[in-house]
């Protein structure tokens, strides 16, 4: 199971880098277009498209790795229950929360394709498309949050260094 969750992990950041590598190529499309006088339309709706795909499927990997953002003030302050707890109530609110934000995130894919909608810009995009990207960036996330709280009720969550985490 291990071997399947850090998969997963790794598979978004790989999609998430992809994307950012069509960031990269929307950008110098758009350029050589001035420099050469010819004109793709959509580049920069594409452009954005690939920017926030990125972001969201590099959410659980970073997460992983243990470079998001943490805030240590009082929690470092606290040792054995009372770390536990506030770690787990953490971990609890971060699974309800990304809970929240994947089924919302597939509603809106589920909505924007049931209605149709497309982007206003002239590359008229079904905006479910690139919206794909952010449910299955959030859901990554949730699972990747339960990972981390099952671990932390079991005492096998380490927190991340330099390498990334470790599990047993």
């Amino acid at each position: 199971m291990r071997n399947t969750l850090n998969f997963i992990y790794q598979s978004s950041a790989w999609v998430a880098a992809a994307a950012m590598v069509g960031v990269l190529v929307m950008v110098l499309l758009s350029i050589l277009g001035r420099l050469l006088h010819f004109h793709l339309p959509g580049t920069d709706a594409y452009a954005g498209y690939a920017m926030a795909g990125a972001g969201f499927m590099a959410l659980a990997h970073t997460l992983k790795k243990g470079e998001h953002i943490r805030v240590t003030l009082i929690i470092g302050k606290l040792t054995g229950n009372a770390k536990k707890g506030l770690e787990m109530w953490a971990l609890s609110a971060a699974v309800a929360l990304s809970g929240l934000f994947a089924f919302y995130a597939w509603r809106l894919v589920m909505q924007s394709r049931e209605f149709n909608d497309i982007s206003t810009g002239n590359d008229a995009t079904p905006l479910w498309i690139p919206q794909i990207f952010m449910a299955v960036g959030t859901t990554v996330l949730l699972v990747a949050f339960l990972d981390d709280w099952w671990l932390e009720l079991r005492n096998k969550r380490t927190q991340a260094n330099n390498e990334g985490t470790h599990h047993e």
